[in-house]
């Protein structure tokens, strides 16, 4: 067995790393789908516009609202947060969509960027769907993304004005 494991040393370790960062995207991914599913069963209960809903429709929304806590509406919010670069005050426009308090998809605005920052947005910009997508919104706190530190403090801004927008 440590014939055929690994010849390099290190290995295990960037394996175990690795492993450990495919879980928790794959578990983003499996909560967002999880969502995906409560919400369609609570809206198939509230289409049914016949008022005669059966039990166990009644009990699937009361676990889709029970079980997600959401705190935030669903839809597409936009929101622009801004950070000082070595070139300035820099703007950063930020667009998510929220899904039972889950970011299901993120765009960012570099239109704005001025001098030097433009390709550390541009790299931001490329890299941050990755860090944030599948996840609850609460628990972003994006620190750096594809070597871009400093735009990281505009986009946390925005998320932060993207939750009091969508606050239920």
């Amino acid at each position: 067995m440590t014939s055929t494991s690994s010849p390099v040393p290190s290995d295990p370790e960037l394996s175990g790393s690795t492993r450990s960062s495919v879980l928790m995207r794959t578990g983003g991914v499996v909560a967002a789908m999880a969502a995906v599913g409560l919400v369609a069963g609570a809206c198939s209960s509230d289409d049914s516009g016949s008022g005669s809903t059966t039990t166990a429709d009644t009990s699937t929304a009361t676990v889709a609202e029970g079980a997600t806590g959401e705190q935030y509406k669903d839809g597409e919010y936009t929101a622009e947060g801004g950070y000082i670069s070595p070139g300035g005050p820099q703007k950063v426009g930020v667009t998510v969509t929220l899904s039972n308090d889950v970011i299901t998809a993120v765009s960012v605005d570099t239109s704005q960027t001025k001098g030097p920052s433009v390709e550390y947005q541009g790299k931001f910009a490329g890299g941050i769907s990755d860090v944030v997508v599948g996840k609850n919104i609460d628990d972003i706190e994006v620190d750096k993304v594809s070597g871009s530190s400093l735009t990281s403090g505009g986009f946390n801004e925005a998320i932060e004005k993207i939750k009091q927008e969508a606050i239920n």
